[in-house]
């Protein structure tokens, strides 16, 4: 099956997303600030420069794109039509890498949470983000919020 457009809109696509401050990240640290949390952005001495960074609860939250990091039972996670073998081991490379990462964090001792793009849309995001907030606040070591489907949020 051939793209629907030409390499050059393509690159053009691909080079506008963006990794950091998306709209997801700005969701969280906006609702978490709010909150009364304090954070660091993107830290680079860290595995994986995690998005959100709180020191005071040893804490590091990653705001995922469903699509980029396969959200495991997410609609958003479908496999291109295209170049499919591409997008297999760019996708593969990507989960083993968030793998590698949150290990390394728990070796370090960081606690790590995991918010996914599709709790963080309109229906599902107060609840996401009370979740994330009772974690913080909490001594569990990892948090994911789970896949949530069309009528209910959890």
């Amino acid at each position: 099956m051939a793209d629907r457009i030409d390499s050059a809109a393509r690159s053009r696509t691909m080079a506008a997303i963006r990794s950091k401050n998306t709209r997801p990240e700005k969701w969280v640290r906006s609702a978490l600030h709010h909150q009364g949390f304090r954070f660091r952005l993107h830290n680079k001495k860290l595995p994986g420069s995690p998005d959100l960074v709180l020191k005071k609860y040893h804490a590091v939250i990653f705001i995922n794109g469903c699509f980029w990091h396969q959200h495991e039972g997410c609609a958003a996670a479908h496999l291109p039509k295209t170049h499919t073998d591409f997008w297999q081991d760019k996708f593969a490379r990507n989960v083993a890498r968030d793998q590698k990462v949150l290990y390394q964090l728990k070796t370090l001792g960081w606690r790590a949470a995991i918010v996914w793009e599709c709790g963080l849309k309109k229906k599902c995001r107060e609840a996401t983000l009370q979740h994330l907030q009772a974690w913080l606040s909490g001594s569990t070591e990892y948090f994911e919020m789970p896949v949530f489907d069309e009528f209910s949020c959890l």
